[in-house]
């Protein structure tokens, strides 16, 4: 008995479901319908796969840093790129701040801090910044260098430079 009035609530149930209470919306749906045609745009034809050879393995690579050759038969000045780099030479010179000078007997050495906000002791005859720069002379109030360039032409070219001692009041700022 149990099962029969299970039954007889579910078709009930069904049969309510089943009436026009919708109608509207499938009127309303017949008439958008209307005035739509079934027609699509055709694929764009696919064209096959056309392998490229890349034969430019010979020239340098633009992504990658050249490295500087010596001009040879050129002028005498060229820096010696045998030569084992000093740790200030990986840095720019407009990075690096002269923080100090000590003297030791007759030798006067700079304090010079990088970004990286370490000091290092140098003295005449040091390399510094990424120019092939050597230090000259240091003063109280500054360290004087001579850095070789290469111009356009791959001519090597001296210049000088000046490391200035940084001021007291820009070290305390940048202590906060």
């Amino acid at each position: 008995m149990r099962r029969a009035l299970t039954y007889v609530g579910i078709g009930l149930l069904l049969a309510a479901c089943g009436g026009e209470s919708h109608q509207d919306l499938r009127a309303w749906m017949q008439e958008q319908g209307k005035g739509v045609k079934g027609k699509l745009d055709p694929l764009p034809q696919v064209r096959p796969y056309e392998p490229f050879a890349y034969n430019a393995f010979d020239l340098p690579d633009p992504f990658k840093p050249r490295k500087i050759e010596a001009v040879k038969g050129g002028s005498k000045l060229a820096p010696d790129l045998n030569r084992r780099k000093e740790p200030l030479e990986s840095f720019p010179l407009e990075s690096l701040q002269m923080v100090g000078t000590l003297q030791r007997g007759k030798s006067s050495f700079a304090l010079v801090r990088t970004t990286d906000k370490d000091i290092y002791q140098i003295k005449v005859g040091n390399y510094m910044g990424q120019n092939f720069g050597v230090v000259v002379e240091i003063t109280d109030a500054e360290v004087r260098l001579k850095e070789l360039v290469q111009d356009g032409a791959g001519d090597w070219t001296e210049r000088s430079s000046t490391l200035q001692l940084a001021e007291a009041d820009q070290r305390q700022e940048r202590r906060r």
